[in-house]
């Protein structure tokens, strides 16, 4: 038996999302009669307009009274958006009638990129598909020129492509770009059966069959961004969106479990797998915290804002309820919070990453060359050519382990594999007062600093994994902490870090040069342990 369901108007339903009554009535009044379709266009876009506006301060209003609480807000920002494409797409097909429309004639309006995520801060672009089953015919060709037209009328940012399912597969095949944006379609409005026969062949013909190229691609696309944004995730003026454990880290984590797994969210990462339902807590803190910061820098500026000025510090901080306290800046209290997240967000990308270049990119990653390999010690065992722990139980068993397989990824050569890293994170309740107390612990973290050359990559590690804090509790206050001015260039704890390899540098004698004085006092023998647990 047929769906008997009434179907309503794409009007009153955007009616009702956009919270305007009668918006429907006075759209179709704007354009009854109207002499030409310029004016007709003009009048349905200025009701629209209206509505719009509405609609974007209720959203801001309701986000001041919650303004940590991002997610919820791009979903709405998202479904506001949906209700002017309908909307605007509706006003077309009424100025556009086709009298007998036939198979060929279908049109689908689908978003794609964050868009097609329906993750949207208040100034992003709006990219539409504009789907079509043939080469698009003059009637098509009126119908979106003037659906345009409604859309920049209404100041939308608007990226659109018009193209086949065809011509999908084929941009997809060459243009990785392009591919992305197709992964994250989503129908909008008009004809469901083409959106769902694009659905259909972007896995059975493109994505299925190539994970191993997206994954590769994405990896390289993410080493790229990072070089462009200098590299460092602690820099004085982060971008959110690109910089180095930002959201655009997060996406890719969520583009390559889509590709591989066919998740439809983030949350779906961990029952494919490739986070557990502790690191996908992480994700959507940090998912959250980052949005929320983005989401205020647009309503700050009202413009699509994603650098994180020193002037834009300190109204978001103020925006997101962050107060002075003694001796330490509200703005100061947020970047810490935010380059915290960052640091989580860097944690699990090279989890999740790392695990992926060990299945399909790196079949043996190692710190040394081929020749200064070492047989890894009883207790370890290589997976996949990194560093494992050969039993977790037992290796937990010994809470020494978690500061001595730091030491032994150093000694060996090998770095260290996503499972022992999971391992160690999970469980950092083991470093307790025993552990800090304990001599060998001690010894252990002394031949990490002074028996393998250059300690900065364990160092990083062990800061990155929590391990530092909780063996040093007093270094837990300068984790991801900033002051904020022009002459800190990086956070307190990424300062001492990047110090330990200056001071390496200078005992071997390599920068004589720039720092003549600390080399000489170097070469007098001075106690080596002294200065480098002094620089911690």
């Amino acid at each position: 038996m047929p769906d008997q369901t009434p179907v309503q108007d794409p009007l009153l339903q955007a009616e009702t999302v956009l919270g305007m009554p009668g918006m429907a009535a006075s759209i179709l009044a704007a354009i009854d009669g109207q002499p030409d379709l310029r004016t007709a266009r003009s009048n349905a876009a200025r009701v629209l307009n209206d509505a719009k506006t509405h609609a974007n301060a209720a959203l801001e209003a309701r986000f001041l009274t919650a303004p940590l609480d991002a997610l919820p807000q791009i979903r709405a920002q998202s479904q506001l958006t949906d209700a002017l494409v309908c909307a605007a797409f509706d006003v077309v097909r009424r100025l556009h009638p086709l009298p007998n429309p036939t198979a060929s004639d279908r049109i689908a309006v689908l978003a794609v990129g964050g868009y097609g995520r329906a993750e949207m801060a208040p100034f992003s672009d709006v990219d539409l598909l504009l789907l079509f089953p043939h080469k698009i015919a003059p009637w098509a060709e009126s119908l979106v020129e003037s659906l345009l037209y409604i859309l920049w009328d209404l100041k939308l940012k608007v990226g659109h492509s018009s193209r086949t399912v065809k011509d999908c597969i084929r941009l997809g095949r060459e243009d990785i770009t392009i591919r992305t944006a197709l992964l994250e379609h989503r129908f909008v409005t008009g004809d469901p059966g083409l959106a769902a026969d694009l659905d259909a062949r972007l896995w059975s013909d493109l994505f299925l069959s190539t994970g191993r190229d997206f994954i590769t691609a994405k990896l390289a696309e993410r080493s790229e961004r990072h070089r462009r944004q200098g590299g460092q995730r602690y820099v004085l003026e982060p971008n959110v969106k690109e910089a180095k454990g930002g959201l655009r880290d997060l996406q890719t984590l969520y583009w390559i479990g889509k590709y591989l797994h066919r998740v439809s969210s983030s949350q779906g990462l961990v029952g494919a797998g490739l986070l557990t339902a502790e690191e996908y807590g992480l994700f959507s803190r940090a998912e959250n915290f980052l949005w929320a910061a983005r989401c205020h820098m647009h309503y700050i500026t009202h413009r699509a804002t994603d650098q994180l000025t020193f002037d834009l510090q300190v109204e978001v901080a103020e925006r997101m309820g962050y107060k002075d306290t003694e001796g330490r800046r509200a703005v100061e209290h947020f970047m810490q919070d935010y380059f915290r997240h960052a640091t989580r967000v860097g944690e699990l990308t090279r989890i999740f990453l790392t695990e992926l270049e060990a299945r399909h990119v790196k079949p043996e990653p190692r710190l040394a060359g081929f020749f200064s390999r070492r047989r890894v010690r009883p207790g370890y065992t290589l997976n996949q050519g990194r560093l494992d722990a050969a039993d977790p139980v037992k290796f937990l068993a010994t809470p020494l382990n978690l500061l001595s397989v730091f030491e032994e990824a150093l000694r060996s050569g090998y770095l260290l594999h996503p499972n022992v890293m999971r391992l160690i994170a999970s469980n950092l309740h083991l470093i307790d007062d025993h552990v800090r107390n304990d001599p060998e612990a001690v010894r252990v973290f002394q031949d990490l600093l002074l028996r393998h050359g250059n300690p900065e990559r364990a160092l990083r590690r062990m800061n990155e994994l929590g391990v530092l804090s909780a063996f040093i509790p007093e270094f837990e206050n300068i984790v991801a902490m900033m002051q904020f001015n022009v002459y800190h260039h990086y956070t307190v704890d990424e300062h001492i870090i990047q110090c330990v390899p200056i001071l390496a540098q200078s005992e071997r004698g390599e920068l004589v040069e720039a720092l003549p004085v600390a080399t000489g006092i170097l070469k007098t023998g001075v106690n080596r342990k002294v200065i480098y647990l002094a620089l911690l």
